[in-house]
């Protein structure tokens, strides 16, 4: 161990302090807003206490949280509060640092410490944790001298100022993005032929195998395309599957109207799924990535509300109910400028996300270093 360093458990380096069970008659329209998990992940939806709180559940800007409780990797864990003054839920630790600590490296090392925790961490879903405030406490950490703490802490601030300002970055690349979509697309449209999607579509239905055996593809929601499915247990062999091809356009049944559609890559070149996600396959009038564009706006998927049938939390799309369903068709070479255009600007978005990817890396690879105490710090530089 390094001079001047110990190894201590997280019990010894700072004081939790419990949120209050807030119930909804506790609930009211002003007041100091009610700190819940999902505040923690940026949400500004609030409800108040206007009551008298305790001093314990009090929260003010810069206060370091613990929550104890959440999904891995997106709630579970500890945050500082960016947030107003508030009082805090329950499933929530605030976290007090003792003498001696600074609360940036504490945040850092309780970012470490979650890590563990989380790996063998209890819930009754493979994704959440749900733990006892053993489980944090008792995590050892190595604790350097203050100094060292505060020269850590700012070393690895940096990397994460950088990874805020590519973020930043990337949301208004994003924006730039949708903003030129819907452009291209109302434009195109407005000169585009009136068809039917039936004009140049025609579903697939190439027999496959069975749940059993087949290789399934599953399509996410809102536009952000189609996976490989995996699944801890068999199908039925009773269930009928059709094989799906690259360039195929694919959607959900009963998620249509939150924009499940997919463009079949070719790493997914066949796999299969029910009739529950139709696939389709495009003439030569049509192309795919201009269609895929087309179709996974907001501005289209949540105005065929028309087109559904059954009950609202079960309404299905039948695919020829959609094929008969209108659509102005642009020429070709207009679509294939569109989809070049949105090429790029997807491209310019995949670079800044293999940026952030690299620097998260860095970072994480960079905190179990410096906090393990494997790697030290001082005023000059940092050596192994």
């Amino acid at each position: 161990m390094h001079k001047g360093h110990a190894r201590r458990s997280i019990g010894d380096l700072c004081d939790f302090f419990n949120g209050n069970g807030f119930r909804p008659p506790d609930w009211s329209a002003s007041g100091l807003p009610i700190i819940r998990i999902q505040n923690l992940n940026g949400s500004q939806n609030f409800n108040f206490f206007d009551g008298t709180p305790k001093p314990k559940w009090i929260v003010e800007p810069g206060d370091l949280l613990f929550a104890w409780a959440g999904v891995k990797g997106v709630s579970f864990g500890p945050t500082i509060w960016p947030g107003p003054r508030g009082v805090l839920n329950q499933h929530i630790f605030r976290v007090v640092p003792k003498k001696g600590i600074d609360k940036y490296w504490l945040y850092l090392a309780l970012q470490v410490a979650t890590r563990r925790i989380e790996a063998n961490a209890h819930g009754f879903k493979s994704s959440l944790v749900h733990v006892q405030k053993d489980d944090i406490t008792d995590q050892v950490v190595d604790l350097p001298p203050l100094h060292e703490q505060r020269k850590i802490a700012e070393v690895l601030r940096t990397w994460g100022e950088g990874l805020e300002k590519l973020t930043t970055l990337r949301s208004a690349h994003e924006d730039r993005l949708i903003g030129l979509r819907d452009s291209l697309m109302a434009r195109a449209s407005r000169h585009g032929q009136p068809v039917c999607f039936g004009d140049f579509l025609t579903e697939s239905r190439i027999p496959g195998t069975n749940g059993a055996i087949a290789r399934k593809v599953s399509v996410r929601l809102y536009g952000k395309g189609a996976t490989e499915k995996i699944e801890p247990r068999r199908g039925s062999a009773n269930t009928r599957y059709y094989r799906r091809v690259a360039g195929q356009i694919i959607w959900s049944k009963l998620d249509f109207l939150n924009g499940a559609f997919a463009l079949v890559g070719p790493e997914l070149e066949g796999c299969e799924s029910t009739l529950d996600l139709p696939a389709f396959d495009c003439n030569s009038s049509v192309n795919p990535v201009w269609l895929i564009e087309y179709l996974t706006r907001p501005a289209y998927y949540t105005r065929q509300l028309h087109l559904a049938r059954g009950q609202r939390k079960a309404r299905r799309i039948a695919p020829g109910d959609w094929l008969a369903s209108p659509v102005r068709l642009p020429d070709r070479a207009t679509q294939d400028r569109i989809a070049d255009a949105l090429a790029c600007a997807r491209t310019e978005l995949s670079l800044i996300d293999a940026q952030i990817e690299a620097l998260t890396r860095q970072k994480r690879g960079l905190m179990q270093k410096l906090l393990t105490g494997e790697w030290r710090v001082n005023s000059e530089k940092v050596w192994a």
